[in-house]
């Protein structure tokens, strides 16, 4: 096997770096460990110091938070800097065991993108693919491809749990840090396949996803979503569209925002819209950026042709 990285971004992770972190770096004892704290606080940051001396990881501490796709940036490069061929990026509440990581490592070629079957603690299926409509925006299972026969669909792997060679990283660019949180995935995986990679959704590679842990330690209810989870899902699917797609694209996009972004305030459930400021000031705040950035993208383009 080449050698290889596992990297982890924490943002107020310590403690689930703890629980499932220190479970995946013993199954794979031979993996180098890479821990990229985006800067949430003093207390934070002297946790995940102490956690990483004493398991023996490498800890990379940035001054600020630079969102996810930042951290990642951040991480692989230190991990290609020590040799690392290959990084399996790993969300700090999922964890991976010994037969899944060599099954990535096996499957597909040097230029394919890779992701497990990624299952939470019930056995309930989380990720095993997903599309993105090129035509309406909407993020959907492969298995709905029939129900939207006009549709563009094309598929991206999810950031909770990606192996990347070293080919795909060059070959990519690596992660947009613009996205700061959300669909920086959906972007890396277009942007993977739009330069000569592939993709591919490993089925003997299973992961387990401990999802919103977060959520768990602050009480906050399992079908609940953040302010920030809103706000940049919905920006940032105008930011994708700004980047993939022609002026027309872009446009239709931008016609279906309202509805896109109420179906996202919708993952959150019903409850929460008995205290309706947060996701509807979320909702706001996503939209009117998501328009700055469309009409960003599209004002440049007006003047090379002209």
């Amino acid at each position: 096997m080449r050698e290889a990285a596992i990297v982890v971004v924490s943002y107020g992770s310590s403690a689930l770096l703890a629980q499932h972190l220190a479970e995946t770096a013993r199954q794979v004892p031979e993996a180098r460990i890479v821990v990229v704290d985006n800067r949430s606080s003093d207390d934070e940051l002297r946790a995940v110091t102490a956690l990483t001396e004493r398991m023996g990881w490498d800890l990379v501490a940035l001054e600020r938070n630079t969102g996810f796709g930042g951290g990642v940036n951040a991480g692989v490069a230190h991990a290609l800097e020590h040799g690392a061929e290959a990084m399996l990026v790993l969300n700090p509440d999922a964890r991976i065991d010994r037969a899944a990581f060599q099954a990535l490592a096996a499957a597909g070629d040097e230029r394919t993108l890779r992701s497990p079957i990624v299952r939470s603690p019930s056995g309930r299926v989380w990720f095993s693919g997903l599309d993105i409509d090129l035509v309406d925006g909407e993020i959907r299972h492969p298995r709905r491809r029939h129900e939207f026969p006009a549709g563009r669909p094309v598929p991206w792997l999810s950031g909770a749990c990606l192996w990347i060679t070293r080919e795909v990283w060059e070959l990519s660019g690596g992660f947009d840090d613009a996205y700061f949180l959300y669909w920086e995935d959906v972007d890396f995986s277009r942007r993977v396949v739009e330069r000569g990679g592939s993709l591919l959704v490993v089925e003997d590679a299973v992961a387990m996803h401990d999802e919103g842990g977060t959520h768990k330690e602050s009480g906050q209810r399992d079908e609940a979503k953040s302010e920030l989870y809103y706000y940049w899902n919905i920006r940032n699917r105008m930011r994708f569209a700004a980047g993939h797609l022609d002026d027309e694209g872009v446009r239709r996009w931008q016609r279906r925002a309202l509805q896109a972004a109420w179906r996202i305030i919708l993952r959150g459930g019903r409850r929460q819209l008995l205290r309706p400021v947060p996701p509807l000031r979320a909702l706001w705040r996503g939209l009117r950026d998501g328009r700055r950035i469309a009409e960003e993208a599209l004002s440049p383009r007006a003047e090379q042709r002209t």
